[in-house]
């Protein structure tokens, strides 16, 4: 990793090389292979350029020693936190370099260091339920505190969930699908501003690319190869959580998966991904017992966790246990809690509410309620 602020040459290179239309992250290592370093590349005639397929805007691009966006991209390098890291640096995460495709070069803006650390990928639905988002949050909180290092996509719902629980305890990647000049959705520019000063924030987007629909499929390829595994908390049918599992498994990589309400829909894909053989996981030290090993860490909890997750927790009185225990963990109707605890209609409505929120019931189909923790 070099100082952004004096980039060599070479990174240079890699820079021209990685912005040229066209040429995608496969064609650039095709590339490479035929010509032996970016530089090259970029002296290379154009006979020789259209002989390995590229097309005429790409090689009008590489001939070109200036433009805006490249311009740009050298501005936002300069500005102090941020950096650019390349294929053939030291300080390119390993993992991610086994992939069939990894990115060229990354944006960085951040802690560098974190690439290299043991991760786990933490992803789910972008419309998750109350407890999903507190498995995310608990889940995040307990592995980052055992040193694992928490990589998910800064989307709304469970990403957004397991950055913010992670941060409590340890460390946070955000991968992104936009140049890293922008923040997606905006909702999170404060949550992204706490990554960039307590974790990491990588893209291989370049400033000023827009979230465009294309763009995820490739961040979450970056998301899966950055990390020992992932766990999907929550994910209906076609959650597109469940591209990056499958792109972790393409990777070789450990997938997990919490087991959910078979009511809740957004249960339903990580139930398929069990049934292909995804790792059931019930507590975050599920997931330690089988990464331990992979990752060179200790299998024991550290110390004070369970108590400081505890912290986070509400406190319920007597009338919440009692509707808790009325309710059970098979769908219940309202009325039928009326019914076994004597209270209110409106009693009852408010406690599911305040429960729901805190992640102790969710909503099913019909109206009904089921309790999802003790």
């Amino acid at each position: 990793m070099e100082d952004a602020s004096v980039l060599s040459e070479q990174t240079v290179a890699w820079l021209r090389v990685s912005l040229a239309p066209g040429v995608g992250p496969r064609t650039f290592l095709k590339l490479l292979e035929q010509f032996d370093s970016p530089a090259a590349i970029l002296h290379a005639d154009t006979p020789a350029l259209r002989q390995c397929g590229l097309g005429e805007a790409a090689i009008s691009a590489l001939k070109q020693a200036d433009s805006p966006l490249l311009n740009a991209c050298l501005e936002w390098a300069s500005i102090t936190g941020n950096q650019l890291l390349t294929l053939d640096q030291p300080a390119y995460p390993p993992l991610l370099k086994a992939i069939h495709d990894p990115p060229p070069l990354l944006f960085v803006t951040g802690n560098p260091e974190l690439l290299s650390t043991p991760q786990l990928a933490i992803v789910g639905s972008r419309n998750p339920t109350p407890g999903g988002i507190r498995n995310a949050e608990s889940f995040a909180e307990f592995l980052a505190a055992c040193g694992i290092t928490i990589t998910s996509g800064l989307a709304i719902g469970i990403d957004g969930a397991a950055h913010r629980g992670a941060l409590r305890s340890g460390a946070t990647l955000a991968v992104c699908g936009t140049g890293l000049d922008r923040v997606y959705p905006a909702r999170h520019r404060q949550l992204a501003r706490q990554i960039a000063e307590q974790g990491v924030l990588v893209s291989e987007f370049p400033p000023g690319t827009a979230a465009l629909p294309q763009n995820f499929p490739r961040r979450n390829r970056i998301i899966s190869g950055l990390s020992a595994g992932t766990l999907v908390v929550e994910a209906a049918p076609k959650s597109g959580s469940l591209i990056t599992a499958r792109t972790a498994l393409e990777q070789g990589r450990e997938v997990f998966a919490i087991p959910g309400s078979i009511h809740n829909p957004q249960a339903r894909g990580c139930h398929a991904l069990i049934k292909q053989g995804a790792k059931l996981v019930e507590t975050a030290q599920d997931c330690v017992d089988e990464l331990a090993p992979l990752l060179g860490l200790s299998a024991e909890p550290p110390a004070g966790q369970e108590a400081i997750a505890n912290s986070h927790h509400w406190q319920l009185d007597d009338d919440y246990h009692s509707l808790l225990e009325a309710m059970g963990y098979d769908p219940t109707s309202p009325d039928e809690l009326i019914t076994k605890t004597g209270l209110t209609a409106e009693v009852v409505s408010s406690m599911l509410l305040l429960l729901e929120l805190e992640g102790y019931v969710s909503s099913a189909a019909g109206g009904l309620y089921c309790r999802t923790r003790k």
